[in-house]
């Protein structure tokens, strides 16, 4: 019986996982067809039956006049530089979160009392609305860029935290035996097998640290209108009852972290669970 090559059952892959992502292409493009066609009939229906009273029109702007405001508030500039305002806090915000998460997470492991305990305080605090630490950050740091980022770190960093040190703590015994057998100790030990074993519970921490990390950025933003970004569009709108601004910003946030998902988070998840023999 002949066997296939590696190469052959690579480009299998390669080819199946191709087909996935041109099937899954083609369910996000009619999910947003059906949305959109659900939007302009619900606002066919609005102007002939005014459920929205006498403002409908300004209240719920239909799909053509909320992609006349995304080109406008491209053309004047606005959405862009929000976008890369918005963007470079996000990144900055996210990759203090999980060093910060990652570092704790692990201290966590090294000592079992302290584990115990701050894993009980840091589930409570990450209950905790992103918008709680914004009085904070205006108090104690000011309305700043560094206000902004104090709130993401303190609404993301326990979920990696606490992803981190359920991870490490879950790996199977006999992983750290053999690797002990075989000489590894403290760093090379930490690094070549805890955090590897640990990985898949790591990524679904980064997935959770991301999505609290858009919350917090908005709804900081939104307070601390002086600072701009996206949060500061949003809340004009709301001033100047810009119904169309409004939801032309939110769809850029949907935009942005539906695609970040799709091919960074999304890509690297399934990476790891087909390395771990996970995916179907």
């Amino acid at each position: 019986m002949q066997k296939s090559s590696p190469e052959a059952s690579q480009g299998k892959d390669t080819g199946r996982r191709s087909r996935v992502d041109l099937t899954g292409l083609i369910d996000v493009v009619i999910a947003l067809a059906v949305i959109v066609g659900a939007w302009q009939a619900f606002f066919w229906l609005d102007l002939r039956y005014h459920w929205l009273g006498p403002y409908s029109q300004l209240l719920f702007p239909s799909p053509m006049t909320t992609l006349a405001t995304f080109e406008r508030l491209i053309s004047t500039g606005m959405l862009p530089t929000a976008v890369y305002t918005t963007g470079y806090r996000l990144a900055a915000g996210f990759a203090l979160a999980m060093l910060l998460g990652v570092i704790v997470g692990i201290v966590m492991v090294k000592f079992r009392r302290f584990g115990k305990t701050m894993a009980s305080f840091a589930l409570g605090l990450q209950s905790f609305p992103s918008i709680a630490w914004v009085p904070f950050a205006i108090l104690i740091i000011g309305i700043s860029d560094y206000g902004v980022l104090f709130v993401m770190v303190m609404s993301s960093a326990f979920s990696v935290m606490l992803s981190t040190y359920s991870g490490l703590r879950n790996i199977p015994p006999i992983y750290m035996k053999a690797a002990k057998s075989m000489g590894a100790r403290r760093l090379s030990l930490l690094l070549g097998v805890m955090i590897p074993a640990a990985t898949p519970s790591l990524i679904t921490g980064m997935r959770q640290a991301w999505s609290f990390s858009w919350h917090a950025v908005i709804g900081a933003e939104v307070v601390m209108i002086s600072v701009g970004g996206l949060g500061g569009i949003l809340y004009f709108g709301e001033e100047f009852i810009r119904m169309d601004q409004v939801l032309a910003c939110m769809i850029t946030i949907f935009v942005i972290g539906f695609a970040v998902d799709r091919l960074i988070f999304f890509r690297l998840e399934r990476r790891v669970r087909s390395k771990w023999g996970l995916a179907s």
